[in-house]
């Protein structure tokens, strides 16, 4: 397993025991963290793996960030039980913007990258006419909060981490439960090893930035309950990760 997917999953598991250690202090919904500092201090690490797990748990909608004031747990942590939340560290299509949709999901498989970039082109895009049909305002506010974490990721992981909720948001907004279930399978390939390696080996920073503007494309044509352009712009997209991915010219 290379260096940068050990920090990935580290980064997920120090978010699990942030959570866990917050439940047993008696924290709950609004209440405020400690500073990146004094947890780095309390759990015995870095201050940038603290950066990398309070990452996840944003774009897992679990905590806020306000300027000036600090990180607060969200209304949707600890809605139940902890184990619900780690659900969503984990990237299952559950809780997502607060949605209680609970799917159990498969662990990380290694699927050739091909066949998980052929699979999203033909599920993605023909998805989105049930997005466009039955979205709902909070369903677009949650996308517009992953494209905004993307804009401020500083690194690989951290764009990762909000590009893997922006199109779980999307396909969410369907509000379709068995489309949701095969979704959460494309999530567990993008988990892979494999898949991993080769998307860390392609990426660049002016590639996050092209995928930023892929992104507000789609969310856009979705805002307008535009079907056509938003497919077209999955689309798009969609080739361009692949072409980049797998090392052809788009």
């Amino acid at each position: 397993m290379t260096e940068r997917v050990m920090t990935a999953k580290r980064g997920r598991q120090l978010a699990e025991l942030i959570m866990a250690e917050s439940e047993r202090a008696g924290l709950g919904p609004g209440s405020r963290l400690p500073t990146e500092r004094q947890l780095a201090v309390d759990l015995g690490v870095t201050r940038s793996g603290v950066r990398l797990a309070l990452a996840a748990l944003e774009a897992d909608g679990l905590i806020s960030r306000e300027v000036g004031r600090g990180t607060f747990f969200s209304d949707t942590a600890f809605r139940n039980t902890a184990g619900q939340a780690f659900d969503a560290l984990r990237e299952t299509p559950g809780e997502v913007a607060g949605k209680a949709a609970a799917y159990p999901a498969p662990a990380a498989m290694d699927f050739a990258p091909a066949d998980v970039m052929t699979i999203r082109r033909l599920l993605e895009p023909q998805a989105l006419p049930l997005v466009v049909m039955w979205a709902t305002a909070r369903d677009f506010a949650e996308m517009e909060r992953c494209v905004a974490g993307g804009d401020q990721a500083v690194n690989y992981e951290e764009f990762e981490t909000w590009d893997l909720a922006l199109h779980r948001a999307i396909m969410a907004a369907a509000h379709s439960p068995l489309l949701a279930a095969l979704y959460s399978v494309v999530e567990s390939a993008r988990h892979g090893q494999v898949w991993g390696d080769l998307k860390r080996r392609s990426a660049s920073s002016q590639r996050r930035a092209v995928y930023q503007e892929d992104h507000r494309a789609i969310v856009t044509a979705l805002r307008a309950r535009d079907a056509d352009a938003a497919i077209e712009s999955m689309r798009t997209h969609l080739t361009r990760v692949a072409g980049h991915l797998l090392g052809e010219t788009r």
